[in-house]
């Protein structure tokens, strides 16, 4: 996060993760800010001068499937298309590297409203039956409920303050209120908004991702995330061809993630904050996945931070908890042995919907929230975790602790138990998507605040430790 010359991008997502439809006028939801940073000298004066050489132009983020600037469009729909203009935009902002090239940073915003009567998420990867909404299910205000956001973009510009400094400044914004002012969205009663600013001075320090993200009564359930993926391949919960920041991808035990998390505002008691969220890919069989998206399985672990969430596994919920846990040593307690079992370390753990042999009790996941089904294990700072670096008690890394942490994410996501069939191989466990960031789940009027600097992710190379993304 220290070079000067910046690659970030932007997507935005429906519950399903896919597009649906785009907003008005606002092209397909993906966009970027890259550019390069170039010197010279001049020889009167014998100043330094800094210029900012763009390579993604305005008419490359307002493509979209209504204004296709590229022959043969009319073969892909929406979804497609979105998926095509992350390659194109990535081809622009690519950076040739050891041991491979990479694009940018991911930022992601996603509304887990759900049209059911709409029938356009599949359920676990097939095509799926209308259905009348349940009390407490998928936040829907009616037809068009699943719409993208507005999505408005400041691109980074070099700015001069009165010390002298230079300070590199641009932001991505917008709401999903689509007949909002988006200039008053942050400040105007009942509206969403989400903002991400970066800064940094040229030359020192680490930038500086600045995040805002509120809910309101029509979209009472937001993300909003810092990603690092793959610069190839599927990343976690995309069945497309992907774009991000990994060189390599991490695989466990041996990886180690660092970043400084300041949480300013928490976004309220249902603020899913995930101090860690990875995720990745693979079959029931151990088999990678391969984009066919009624065998591929999303696999999920995040690490909620937030103190006011509590645990949903105990020993009268067993259906919550994953069938064991294991200690750093390989030892495995299994979920019924009251006295040993870390009950108050699991937030919830899910089967993916398509699990042929589940351990009873079990509890199948959201069937809607990916294109294909998708198993999540959610941890909550817990003693047991100390090992790993992550937090023992509540509170810590919450509002008004702000924190440097490092993770042994690798270690501790190998211990961590995933569904395989009966027989089959043991997954190679390769993290296609690292992320930090919040899922404020249906709570209206919510703003959550935080900053992330010095995001370093690090794996074993034949050379040594490669730091993934101090680039």
């Amino acid at each position: 996060m220290r070079r000067d010359g910046l690659r970030v991008a932007i997507e935005a997502w429906n519950q399903c993760n896919e597009v649906g439809e785009e907003a008005p006028n606002m092209g397909s939801p993906r966009k970027a800010d890259c550019f390069d940073i170039t010197n010279s000298t001049t020889h009167l004066l014998l100043e330094r001068k800094v210029r900012l050489v763009h390579r993604i132009k305005e008419e490359d983020n307002e493509l979209g499937i209504l204004n296709p600037s590229f022959e043969g469009s009319g073969t892909i729909d929406v979804n497609q298309y979105a998926a095509w203009k992350e390659i194109y935009l990535g081809r622009k902002c690519e950076v040739q590297d050891h041991p491979n090239p990479w694009q940018f940073w991911m930022i992601m915003i996603k509304s887990g409203n759900m049209d059911t009567f709409a029938a356009l998420c599949p359920q676990n990867g097939k095509k799926s039956n209308p259905f009348p909404p349940k009390s407490g299910g998928f936040p829907c205000f009616g037809p068009g409920c699943m719409n993208m956001p507005l999505m408005y973009h400041n691109y980074t510009t070099l700015q001069l303050e009165y010390n002298g400094r230079n300070m590199l400044r641009g932001s991505f914004y917008g709401t999903w209120d689509l007949n909002c002012d988006v200039t008053k969205a942050l400040v105007q009663n009942d509206t969403s908004y989400y903002h991400v600013s970066w800064e940094k001075e040229v030359g020192k320090g680490s930038w500086n991702f600045h995040h805002i993200l509120k809910t309101s009564s029509k979209y009472p359930w937001l993300m909003l995330y810092l990603r690092s993926d793959a610069t190839t391949g599927f990343s976690g919960g995309y069945h497309y061809q992907t774009r991000g920041m990994l060189k390599e991808i991490p695989k466990s035990p041996n990886f180690t993630v660092r970043f400084t998390l300041d949480i300013r505002q928490g976004g309220g008691r249902k603020s899913q904050f995930y101090l860690m969220d990875i995720g990745s890919c693979w079959k029931n069989n151990g088999e990678p996945c391969n984009g066919d998206v009624t065998t591929d399985v999303t696999r999920y672990s995040e690490m909620i931070i937030n103190p006011s969430i509590d645990s949903w596994c105990n020993p009268t919920s067993l259906w919550s908890c994953p069938p064991y846990h294991t200690l750093p040593n390989g030892t495995r307690i299994h979920r019924t042995d009251k006295e040993k079992f870390p009950y108050d370390a699991y937030h919830i753990y899910c089967s993916p919907g398509n699990a042929e042999y589940p351990e009873e009790p079990y509890n199948f996941c959201d069937p809607y929230s990916n294109p294909q089904p998708q198993e999540i294990v959610q941890i909550l700072p817990h003693p047991v975790w100390g090992e790993y670096g992550y937090p023992t008690k509540k509170g810590q890394g919450w509002i008004g602790d702000p924190t440097t942490w490092e993770l042994d994410v690798g270690r501790l996501s190998q211990t961590l138990y995933f569904y395989e069939d009966p027989g089959s191989v043991g997954a190679e466990r390769n993290w296609s998507s690292i992320d930090l960031g919040t899922e404020i789940y249906m709570d209206d009027d919510q703003i959550a605040e935080w900053t992330v600097t010095d995001f370093d992710i690090i794996v074993p190379s034949e050379e040594g430790y490669m730091k993934q993304n101090q680039v």
